[in-house]
């Protein structure tokens, strides 16, 4: 049995804002008589947009109206309505996150996202999506390295690691290409931080002053050697960390990288250097590929090609975001979808006792009240200590027992479980709630402290539920 969905991903970058439609294919790998084992099978990119410049209104504003017609236009081109669209992700990323008017992007653009996609930002899942999106996960698991891909763009460069496919590490740093803009031989705009850089080596540069190729190359030049501190092929300078996207933290030392990809659309001009113009694209993205492509750190290790570069971060919205739960779920079926629901997330730790696990609960739960009620929220463990029947009704009481909050509001429970307990959890809540407090407990899925979960209708004859986990934190 198969089923296909339709994702749509949109990213409005610093530099470009583009779309693409895929197909995902789910099917029950399962024989007759036994379980429902539903997987991710196979995704397919049915459409790709033009891409365009991100149209803004100034330094600090989002032409979100020109943005929305661009989005129309695309749907309209690939033939496809907003109610077509199953998943998928509208994401703001890069210096465009920051602009003051990016949450009303977003809700400008909901009219034409669907029911079930949904909108994101945030430099660590824009790490995860770019490099998904590259391919370079996959390549580092074929060739069984540690490996970081630097998707390197108009406003930041968001890093992810892997080490044999696993992600273990991400950070953002304020390096990109349009940090300093040209327009009409003179210099417009330096972004603050990159400003500071300079002077901190000794180069002053103002807006308004003539756009000196060679000034100008030596600041990308300290960008590069940013990039390469980050990713631990140099010693970090007494300012390197305040580089970071929102005072973010850098890298472990350890695992250490062995080969780097480069996404972004600075990588475009990394693997295809220009030479007729510095100035192109009225920023400083061509001096900065050449500072990244000739830095002698980056020669210290292997670096390969990926499938996506100016697209990967369009790609991993579009094709990665989206999660089916395991099988064995539970759920009150016209409650569904949900959206954007807050994770109070117990920790491993907090699971090994039914006192810790419920003061755990108790701990968090105020921080989403509002006036003293309660908000739509889930709750998330592991799960994998509490197996037995027994152990699943203790669970189930201590639960009921400290969400009176929840319990006691219009909102669902909703619980997420990592292993493979939903369904029996989910049915023995239920069964002690009764049938006038509605609960929904899915499986398979794991998350983190600070994620946010969007759970769609079911999929595969009811068996399954298609999941976006992610982070709706915007840069500030």
């Amino acid at each position: 049995m198969q089923e296909v969905v339709l994702s749509v991903g949109i990213d409005i970058g610093t530099s470009t804002t583009q779309l693409i439609f895929s197909r995902i294919t789910i099917e029950n790998k399962a024989g007759n008589y036994t379980v429902p084992r539903i997987n991710i099978v196979n995704k397919e990119i049915i459409y790709r947009s033009d891409i365009y410049m991100t149209p803004l209104i100034s330094a600090v504003e989002i032409d979100a109206k020109r943005v929305k017609e661009i989005v129309q236009r695309e749907y309209q081109r690939a033939g496809f309505r907003p109610e077509d669209v199953q998943t998928g992700a509208v994401i703001i990323t890069g210096e465009t996150a920051r602009k003051q008017n990016a949450n009303q992007m977003l809700e400008a653009l909901s009219s034409l996202a669907g029911d079930f996609v949904v909108a994101v930002a945030g430099p660590d899942l824009e790490s995860v999506l770019s490099a998904r999106g590259a391919g370079a996960d996959q390549l580092s698991k074929d060739k069984r390295i540690v490996l970081a891909n630097l998707d390197v763009g108009g406003g930041t460069t968001n890093i992810a690691v892997f080490q044999n496919g696993d992600l273990c590490g991400t950070c953002c740093l304020d390096v990109g290409g349009r940090l300093i803009k040209i327009q009409d031989g003179k210099v417009t705009y330096i972004y603050e931080k990159i400003s500071t850089l300079a002077k901190n080596h000794g180069i002053f540069l103002e807006i308004g002053e003539n756009a000196d190729a060679v000034k100008l190359s030596r600041i990308c030049d300290l960008m590069a050697d940013q990039l390469a501190q980050a990713i631990h092929l140099k010693e970090f300078e007494c300012r390197h960390c305040n580089i970071y996207t929102n005072g973010g933290r850098p890298l472990l030392e350890k695992p250490v990288i062995e080969a780097v990809t480069f996404s972004g659309g600075v990588a475009d001009l990394i693997d295809n250097p220009r030479t007729d113009d510095d100035f192109p694209y009225g920023d400083v993205g061509v001096l900065l590929a050449r500072a990244v492509r000739e830095h002698p750190a980056f020669s210290k290790v292997k670096r390969y090609p990926v499938a996506e570069t100016i697209r990967a971060t369009v790609v991993g919205a579009g094709t990665h975001t989206t999660e089916v739960s395991g099988s064995t779920i539970a759920y009150a079926k016209d409650k569904l979808p949900v959206k954007n629901v807050p994770i109070i997330k117990i920790s491993e730790a907090d699971e090994i006792n039914m006192e810790a696990f419920a003061a755990a609960i108790s701990r968090q739960m105020p921080i989403y009240m509002t006036e003293g009620k309660m908000e739509l929220t889930a709750i998330a463990f592991n799960g994998k200590s509490k197996t037995g029947f027994k152990e699943i009704q203790l669970l189930a009481h201590m639960i009921i027992d400290n969400t009176k909050a929840i319990t006691d509001s219009k909102y669902p429970l909703i619980i997420v479980v990592e292993n493979d307990i939903g369904k029996v959890l989910g049915n023995a809540l239920q069964l002690m709630l009764g049938s006038d407090k509605d609960v929904i407990c899915i499986d398979g899925i794991r998350t983190q402290n600070g994620d946010y979960i969007d759970i769609g209708e079911p999929l595969a004859d009811g068996h399954v539920v298609p999941v976006v986990i992610k982070t709706l934190i915007f840069n500030s």
